[in-house]
C-alpha cells in the first residue's frame, strides 16, 4: 500500500510572516500612541516618578492657548507659501519633460532637480542661513552688486521675510520631488486620447484642462495631502534658522517646535503630549477637507 503523504498546512505559515509586522506595529506604533495619550491626561515634567493625574484640563488650556493658535497660523501660512509654487513648477516641469521627447539631458535634469530632496533639512536650514545673514551672506553682497539694494537688509528681523526664507527652502527641497510624481501620473495617461483631441482640433491647453487635470487628479491628491501632512510636522528647518526660538514675535513657531520646547524645554511633558494630540486632530481635519476639495467631483466628471 502506498504511504499517505503528509498534508501540510501551508495557510498557517502566512501568519508566521505577518507575525513580525504586529509585533513591531504593536510595540513602535500603537503602544506610543496610547502612552501618549494616558500622558497628556497628566501633570509630569518627565522626571518624578508621581504624575498627577489632571484629566482633560490639558485640552481645555490648549483650546484657550493664543500660542499654539499662533503656531498653527504660522504652520499653514508657510506651508501654503511653498506648496503653491511647489505644484505650480512640479506639473510645468513635469509636462514638460513629459511632453519634450527629444529634450537632450531630461534625466540629468530630473536627478537634478530631485537632488535637493536627498540633503538633511538641517543642513539646508545652515546654508540658506548663511546665505541670508546680513552682514556676510551672499545674498545681500549679490544685490549690493547689482543696486538693487543700497544697504544690506536684516533678513532675519521680520516676520514676513523669515516665513519667506523658510517657504522657499521646503519649495526648493519638495518641488523636484513632487515633479517626478506628477511625471508617473502623466505617464499612466493614454497618449491615444491626446491623439483624440489633435484630430478633433483641441489645442494644448484645452488638451491639458479636458484630459491632463482630470486623469492625473489621483496624483494630485497624494502630493496635496502628503505636502500637507509633511508640512503641519515642520519642525527641523526653522528651528535651526530660530535657534529654536521661533524668530521675532513668535512668528515662525510651528506647531511640533512648540510641542518641542514644551516638552522638552520646558519638561511640560502632560501638555506637551496634549500638543501633539492637538496636532493629530489638526491633520485629520484638513487632511480630509483637501480630500473633500480636490476629490468633491470626480464622480461627476
Amino acid at each position: 500500500m502506498l504511504k499517505k503523504k503528509n498534508k501540510i498546512d501551508k495557510g498557517r505559515y502566512g501568519i508566521y510572516f505577518i507575525i513580525p509586522y504586529f509585533i513591531t506595529f504593536l510595540l513602535f506604533g500603537l503602544y506610543p500612541i496610547i502612552y501618549t495619550f494616558i500622558i497628556s491626561l497628566q501633570k509630569w515634567d518627565g522626571m518624578s516618578l508621581d504624575a498627577t493625574f489632571v484629566g482633560f484640563n490639558n485640552y481645555i488650556n490648549l483650546v484657550h492657548d493664543p500660542v499654539f493658535y499662533q503656531s498653527i497660523e504660522n504652520t499653514f501660512i508657510m506651508w501654503i507659501c511653498a506648496f503653491i509654487p511647489q505644484m505650480v513648477f512640479a506639473l510645468l516641469l513635469a509636462v514638460v519633460f513629459n511632453n519634450s521627447k527629444k529634450l537632450k539631458g531630461k534625466e540629468f535634469f530630473r536627478a537634478a532637480i530631485y537632488l535637493p530632496n536627498l540633503i538633511t533639512p538641517t543642513a539646508v536650514a545652515v546654508l540658506f542661513f548663511f546665505l541670508f545673514d546680513w552682514q556676510t551672506g551672499a545674498v545681500n553682497k549679490i544685490l549690493l552688486n547689482l543696486h538693487i539694494i543700497k544697504d544690506p537688509i536684516n533678513w532675519f528681523l521680520t516676520s514676513g521675510s523669515y516665513r519667506g526664507i523658510i517657504s522657499l527652502i521646503s519649495w526648493w527641497m519638495w518641488f523636484g520631488y513632487s515633479s517626478i510624481i506628477f511625471g508617473a501620473g502623466l505617464n499612466n495617461i493614454p497618449a491615444e486620447l491626446y491623439e483624440s483631441a489633435s484630430i478633433d482640433g483641441a489645442s494644448a491647453w484645452q488638451s491639458f484642462k479636458s484630459i491632463t487635470l482630470p486623469l492625473l487628479k489621483p496624483t494630485i491628491l497624494y502630493t496635496a495631502i502628503t505636502s500637507l501632512i509633511g508640512g503641519l510636522q515642520t519642525f527641523d528647518i526653522p528651528y535651526v534658522m530660530t535657534q529654536g526660538q521661533g524668530g521675532p514675535n513668535n512668528s515662525v513657531l510651528t506647531v511640533v517646535m512648540y510641542l518641542y520646547n514644551t516638552a522638552f524645554q520646558n519638561s511640560n511633558y502632560g501638555y506637551g503630549a496634549a500638543i501633539g494630540y492637538g496636532l493629530f486632530v489638526l491633520i485629520l481635519i484638513v487632511s480630509v477637507i483637501t480630500f473633500k476639495f480636490i476629490n468633491g467631483n470626480a464622480e461627476n466628471e
